[in-house]
């Protein structure tokens, strides 16, 4: 082999080694801190953009708890549930003792533009939120929702038009900080137990809580409950406040949603509990929604000015 083929072939074999080391550097290398902040702030757009979705948390313009019996709903002074964007008459509701509920029609019939599920409104059975498919109804803009609270219905009413949706302001946010993004230890407990999660409406649900996150953030152990909010859940559910509900952050507490431990949740491990991620629970925004509030176990006298601030002043 000549001289000049065996220049070439070093040089072929250095630009080889050279490749598949750079391959290798790039698969196993984490996440660098802006890609890490980059992916944040690319969050906590789409959390702002979905606030203000014509069916967004800040569309509720209503709602009104069903009693026992014929529930009748409309604009006109003759109806149980006064809805101002409503007809005259809409339709009438009636709440069985089971829970069970049919909607009725009005004396002179339904609002020919009245929807249920997509289709034209007639006479049927309604499901409240906590089934796999609750009904829907809709008219110009305006969607109505049955929605089941400890055994307590009530219509949920959404107007695309809105002043909370029309004038939204945007969110405030504490500048990304990697500090309070925490590696937690996860211990978890077998079984499950419930939880009392007491809520705004000043009822208590009980939900599962799998286990308990463990983390220190500024020198101090800290503990939280997280709950899973149905057995289909793909996250775990952290309701809790801290020191800042005082000053910066709202007053009643905030949310964070987190991936599974690394070894699932019937075993211990570990899970990163980014803190920069927490938001405000919907009654931030608007007085008719239906909050759950931290359990006392998850009320913690530390601060974590990260995440959402305020909304209101």
């Amino acid at each position: 082999m000549d001289i000049d083929k065996i220049k070439r072939l070093i040089a072929l074999t250095a630009v080889v080694v050279l490749s598949t080391a750079s391959f290798t550097f790039a698969a196993d290398a984490p996440a660098t801190p802006d890609s890490w902040q980059r992916d944040l702030l690319a969050w906590r757009e789409k959390r702002a953009v979905n606030l203000q979705a014509p069916e967004g948390w800040l569309s509720l313009i209503g709602l009104e708890w069903l009693k026992e019996g014929d529930n009748s709903v409309g604009s006109a002074a003759d109806n149980k549930i006064q809805i101002a964007k409503a007809p005259a008459h809409l339709g009438i509701v009636r709440l069985e003792k089971d829970g069970k509920m049919q909607l009725l029609a009005p004396s002179g019939g339904f609002p020919k533009e009245l929807q249920v599920d997509g289709h034209a409104a007639q006479e049927q059975s309604l499901l409240a939120d906590d089934q796999p498919n609750p009904s829907k109804l809709s008219l110009n803009g305006v969607t109505i929702i049955v929605i089941n609270r400890d055994g307590r219905y009530g219509l949920r009413i959404k107007d695309e038009k809105a002043p909370t949706r029309v004038d939204f302001h945007g969110l405030r946010w504490y500048a990304p900080n990697a500090a309070y993004r925490v590696h937690a230890k996860w211990i978890p407990y077998n079984p499950p137990k419930m939880i009392d999660i007491p809520t705004i409406l000043g009822t208590v649900s009980k939900l599962p809580a799998p286990g308990v996150a463990e983390f220190t953030i500024d020198g101090q152990v800290s503990r939280l409950e997280p709950v899973l909010e149905d057995p289909e859940s793909k996250d775990l559910f952290f309701i809790l406040r801290d020191s800042t509900s005082k000053t910066t952050t709202y007053g009643a507490g905030r949310f964070l949603y987190t991936e599974f431990p690394d070894h699932g949740l019937t075993q211990a491990g570990e899970l990163w509990l980014d803190f920069n991620r927490l938001i405000n629970p919907p009654c931030a925004f608007t007085p008719y929604a239906t909050c759950p509030l931290p359990p006392t176990q998850n009320r913690l006298s530390v601060a974590i000015p990260a995440g959402e601030q305020r909304y209101h002043d």
